[in-house]
């Protein structure tokens, strides 16, 4: 196969999966409607299951609906039958997949979940199935092309049960009122998470290790300061700790390569007195996008509370460090 027909077959692969979802588009109906509805209403667990690639697929639905505050959990078919299902009670959502409707450990766990007493939301190719028979609300998806040349292999159809998952998963957490908040909290690993949760005040350098002076303090102080704290900087105050400026070891070296007497000279003569800072209880990436997005980026900012009071520095590097 040259590299033109595998880029075509790639193409067509893509096509075929795509005229999938548009033939889902049209078919959902008052059925699917009544099943974000009736999972919206649950009172207890909602609980995915399938066969082989509906398996697969089933998992990963649990997975979406849990991280954006449906909280779902999958039950092998195989194992539902030695003892896991012990797990369904009455008052909880079972939602089924099996292109055919016909899969033997699926249909075989089916009788004992009506028996309990659940709710059974099925979504299937077939609707002449067993599945079908079982199921309270039914999704059909209809008889779609899979793009497995011997229309066998779970293709198309693995795409559109997923896509559909993702379309209640998404239904469900409008309706929930799901906020960024909500999924900070639920994701609070990795960056995603910690750009959206983590404040200043996580990150900044505080107390002891926060390098400050007063205006009214040496030169010899200042130095000091800078070296004893190892930040590069520090941050210039009043006596109410309010900021007014801030020294960088870049503004003493380039006083001393002038050759001044830079310890005759007071703290006011050297500060940058316009300095950005930030608040203390705004975001970490907020203040990672101040450094970076500067036509000049800084890497460092002296870090406010609500009351204008120095409370922290923040250095590029904190921020690198954990994770942003």
């Amino acid at each position: 196969m040259t590299e033109m027909d595998i880029e075509t077959e790639i193409r067509e692969v893509i096509g075929t999966e795509i005229n999938g979802l548009s033939l889902l588009r049209e078919r959902i109906n008052a059925s699917a409607k009544a099943a974000v509805e009736t999972i919206f209403k649950c009172q207890g667990k909602v609980i995915l299951t399938g066969m082989g690639k509906s398996g697969l697929v089933a998992k990963k639905i649990a997975s979406t609906m849990s991280s954006v505050g449906t909280p779902a959990m999958f039950m092998h078919p195989a194992e539902g039958m030695h003892g896991d299902l012990g797990i369904i009670a009455a008052e909880d959502v079972v939602i089924a997949i099996g292109k055919s409707g016909e899969s033997s450990e699926l249909n075989g766990v089916l009788p004992s979940v009506k028996k309990v007493g659940a709710i059974i939301i099925g979504i299937m190719g077939e609707t002449n199935s067993t599945l079908a028979k079982y199921s309270d609300i039914i999704i059909d998806i209809g008889n779609i092309e899979e793009a497995c040349p011997f229309n066998m292999a779970p293709t198309t159809s693995s795409t559109v049960v997923m896509v559909l998952g993702d379309a209640i998963a998404v239904a469900l957490m409008k309706m929930r009122g799901f906020t960024l908040t909500d999924y900070a909290q639920l994701h609070p690993g990795g960056q995603l998470g910690k750009r959206l949760i983590m404040t200043v005040a996580d990150a900044m350098l505080k107390g002891d290790d926060n390098p400050m002076i007063n205006i009214s303090d040496s030169m010899k102080h200042c130095i000091l300061e800078i070296s004893n704290k190892q930040t590069g900087v520090v941050s210039v105050v009043n006596n109410d700790g309010k900021l007014l400026g801030l020294v960088t070891d870049y503004d003493i070296r380039k006083h001393l390569e002038k050759e001044e007497n830079i310890f005759s000279m007071k703290i006011e003569e050297i500060m940058n007195s316009k300095p950005i800072s930030i608040y203390d209880d705004e975001k970490a990436f907020s203040a990672l996008q101040i450094m970076q997005e500067r036509e000049k980026p800084i890497t460092v900012l002296p870090v406010i509370n609500r009351k204008d009071v120095v409370i922290g520095i923040l250095r590029l590097q904190d921020l690198v460090k954990v994770g942003l």
